[in-house]
């Protein structure tokens, strides 16, 4: 069974985000969302979450299902490829690529 991600697009897209722009997110932007942990605001936060997805510490397989399911989201909406088919996929060296170049 697939987990159904819960990321929503955010309004509008942020770049580099500030503590306080990063705290007045709402939890769906994030690939974590109880956590609010990652981010995913633009391509390059996208790329970020993949490739530091295996540093994230203290959350459960069921988080990372989740996780994984958001990123693919917003990966497919910022047009970032992701060729892991699953979480479990990811290592240190995750392989992802800008679609829209």
């Amino acid at each position: 069974m697939s987990t159904k991600a819960t990321w929503e697009p955010p309004h509008p897209e942020h770049g580099k985000l500030s503590t306080k722009e990063r705290e007045e997110l709402p939890k769906n932007a994030y690939a974590f969302p109880e956590k609010r942990k990652e981010p995913l605001t633009d391509a390059s936060h996208v790329k970020n979450a993949v490739a530091r997805f295996d540093q994230v510490e203290g959350v459960s397989d069921h988080e990372r299902d989740l996780a994984f399911a958001n990123i693919k989201k917003a990966a497919a909406h910022f047009h970032v490829e992701v060729k892991e088919k699953s979480w479990h996929d990811l290592g240190r060296e995750p392989h992802t690529e800008n679609r829209a170049q």
